[in-house]
């Protein structure tokens, strides 16, 4: 599968701190490896869109769009049933940029900070009407983008910090900890997610083979059967707690077949689920 480095793929003319772009497509994709260089808002005009980012995946409509903090996300970008292109407006800025507002209007980071590297907001008519001059302004000459971006820029932030408080802006320039901190909020993050080894590793920043031996040095055990071991406990949960029958949850706990599921949670458990 191929990554898509944005805004470096665009190839868009401006080359300052700020840029916008109006994409459009009429192709799906799933999971598709994106590796966002700066942070980025998705103005989701049509379509469905689904990101996982480390410890966080959001999906929403077209009634949303999405705050993407810089990094690696699997982008899931889906067609409607009315409308036959999927449409989103990037705005992509800097982190010095964010530093510069939190600075030019003193703004104190929250006690209490949650750490996140996705928000979702709904439209209302003050932002539907930020887009529409979003869209005006991508059609201009790129000096003239440029100068424009950085003005609705801190309009769009004053805004969204009025109506949602601080904890979106520090997430944007908080590193994270420590490669090992970063490590073990993917893994455990996704448990329960249906993404392949390659999908992980590339959220992790990390070639598939030093994935695994992180994985082996973090949780002595190869990921294959680390999360299968905890599929399968979780899908003895849903059984005993929740009284599902194994039809109903095998394809949710990563099987393709009940049969597979079956033998798998009969090697473990010593019964199968419905003896469980």
């Amino acid at each position: 599968m191929n990554i898509y480095t944005l805004p470096e793929y665009l190839q868009i003319e401006t080359s300052g701190a700020f840029k916008v772009y109006d994409y459009k497509t009429s192709q799906e994709c799933s999971k598709q490896m994106v590796a966002l260089q700066q942070n980025t808002f998705s103005f989701l005009m049509d379509g469905n869109k689904e990101v996982f980012a480390d410890k966080t995946s959001i999906a929403i409509e077209n009634s949303s769009f999405l705050l993407m903090k810089s990094g690696n996300c699997l982008m899931t970008e889906k067609l409607s049933n009315t409308i036959t292109n999927y449409r989103s407006i990037l705005l992509f800025f800097s982190d010095e940029s964010v530093l510069k507002f939190i600075n030019k209007y003193k703004i104190t980071k929250p006690k209490h900070e949650k750490k996140h590297s996705i928000y979702a907001f709904k439209y209302d008519d003050f932002l539907k009407t930020f887009v529409d001059g979003l869209i005006k302004i991508s059609q201009l000459k790129p000096d003239l983008q440029e100068t424009l971006l950085e003005l609705k820029f801190e309009e769009l932030m004053l805004y969204l910090k009025e109506a949602k408080g601080n904890d979106f802006l520090f997430s944007l320039i908080t590193t994270v900890d420590s490669q090992h901190e970063h490590f073990i909020d993917i893994v455990h993050s996704n448990t329960l997610n249906k993404l392949s080894l390659k999908e992980l590793s590339f959220l992790a920043n990390m070639s598939v083979s030093t994935f695994k031996r992180e994985f082996k040095k973090q949780f002595e055990a190869s990921p294959s059967k680390w999360f299968q071991d905890k599929r399968l406990e979780h899908a003895a949960y849903l059984l005993r707690q929740q009284a599902k029958r194994p039809s109903d949850i095998f394809e949710d706990v990563g099987y393709e077949s009940l049969s597979n599921f079956i033998q798998a949670f009969k090697a473990k458990f010593g019964v199968t689920p419905k003896q469980y």
